[in-house]
């Protein structure tokens, strides 16, 4: 073919969603198939997809040995290049910046502190690894305030930032206190004060193992979805009414994102390829006998609770 007879070059975006279009028309056609035929069409692109990720990494590697980090730091820019990494899960999002994602841990738990009168300020960070901040309000002076530090203000840090192994709080209170907190007191010790307020904190209901607070209740929209991550674990929250449910936020399909999808009538449509589930059982309408993947939740007053599995 000569040159004058080349076709002409198509840009990117024309290119991808030809591309796009091409996938969505295969998927509609498997999407008819029985059930063991789609099994062998999974398992074939779980197989092509390995053998892409392997090469990626070794090409990432080599690049990396040959010192060429800038011209790979150059190709990420590129978003086509950045989307296909990232679903390999061979690159990660760039963080915020450390103070910034601290006064995000902070912002979380407020709420459950003010429900109180109170409140936490950040009062220093010193690198690489420590945190400091103060309780104030009914919070500063509260003989639970050693359970509302450990189980919330320092939890949801650390969780927002694992850099961080140590948080302390400025004002700590006094032993006597300290003996007074819901994790060491005798039984019966609130009767004999007569004081039950006294040893109340906002996050004494967070005190089992594994579990960790993740939002509010009015932060999810009610029939809608809210998208959350938390160290590095990606969940949408679904509220019906009172009613709330975990998933993994990942389509069954790619592994896409759902976060972005639309929600009619308990039903959510991924937004890149049109798979749909119910949102009040995870089932996946678009591909019977699939499901999004559950996370337990709980709720402690207006608290949402996330179980890590």
């Amino acid at each position: 073919m000569t040159q004058g007879n080349m076709p002409p070059v198509t840009d990117a975006p024309t290119t991808l969603d030809r591309l796009v279009g091409e996938i969505g028309r295969f998927e509609s056609i498997v999407a008819q198939w029985d059930h063991n035929q789609q099994v062998v069409v999974t398992e074939l692109k779980k197989s092509i997809e390995a053998l892409h990720k392997e090469a990626l990494t070794r090409l990432i590697r080599r690049l990396k040995q040959e010192k060429a980090t800038a011209a790979l730091r150059n190709a990420v820019e590129d978003e086509i290049v950045y989307g296909l990494l990232r679903y390999h899960e061979l690159i990660k999002p760039p963080q915020p910046p450390l103070e910034k994602r601290i006064q995000q841990a902070l912002d979380e738990v407020r709420p459950g502190l003010k429900s109180h009168n109170g409140d936490v300020e950040l009062v220093a960070i010193e690198l690489p690894d420590t945190v400091k901040v103060r309780l104030v309000g009914t919070c500063s002076n509260c003989p639970a305030s050693t359970l509302t530090m450990k189980q919330g203000v320092e939890q949801t840090i650390k969780n927002y930032c694992p850099e961080i192994t140590q948080v302390i709080s400025i004002n700590t209170p006094s032993t006597h206190q300290k003996l007074s907190s819901p994790l060491l007191v005798g039984e019966g010790l609130g009767e004999r004060l007569n004081e039950p307020d006294y040893i109340n904190s906002p996050f004494s209901s967070e005190q089992e193992t594994g579990w960790i607070a993740l939002t509010t209740r009015e932060e999810i929209p009610d029939g809608g979805i809210l998208g959350i991550e938390i160290d590095h674990l990606k969940l949408i929250l679904y509220r019906n009414g009172d009613h709330i449910l975990g998933y993994r936020n990942s389509c069954t399909h790619l592994g896409m994102p759902l976060d972005t999808g639309t929600v009619q009538e308990g039903i959510l449509t991924c937004p890149f390829h049109d798979f749909q589930y119910r949102l009040d059982t995870g089932e996946c309408l678009s591909v019977p006998q699939l499901y999004l993947e559950p996370y337990p939740i709980k709720s402690s007053g207006d608290r949402i609770l996330v179980k890590i599995l």
